[in-house]
């Protein structure tokens, strides 16, 4: 499940600020995103696998998280993002 190294450098080439940015929140979403993908492939060969399922649970909270801070922080780069990655936003009632 865990994505190799080089599809990592990859996205971070792609979604870093610079060349060695690897914790930016842009990175930490496309790498969350690539993972969260794999796991979602492996669990439905193996839907038994609840370990698999905790953590895949725990990615999708995790880059929720990232996500709310990017859009509070910086929302054209959020919007951006989104698109690019292909991530369905789930629009949350006002309140």
């Amino acid at each position: 499940m865990a994505i190799s190294k080089e599809r990592k450098q990859e996205l971070m080439e792609k979604f870093g600020k610079h060349e060695e940015d690897t914790g930016s929140a842009q990175v930490q979403i496309a790498i969350l995103t690539e993972e969260i993908s794999a796991l979602t492939d492996h669990l439905r060969e193996h839907p038994s696998d609840h370990h698999s399922r905790r953590g895949l649970l725990q990615k999708v909270g995790k880059r929720r998280r990232l996500l709310n801070y990017l859009e509070k922080e910086d929302p054209a780069t959020f919007n951006e993002l989104v698109r690019e990655l292909n991530i369905r936003i789930r629009k949350r009632a006002l309140g």
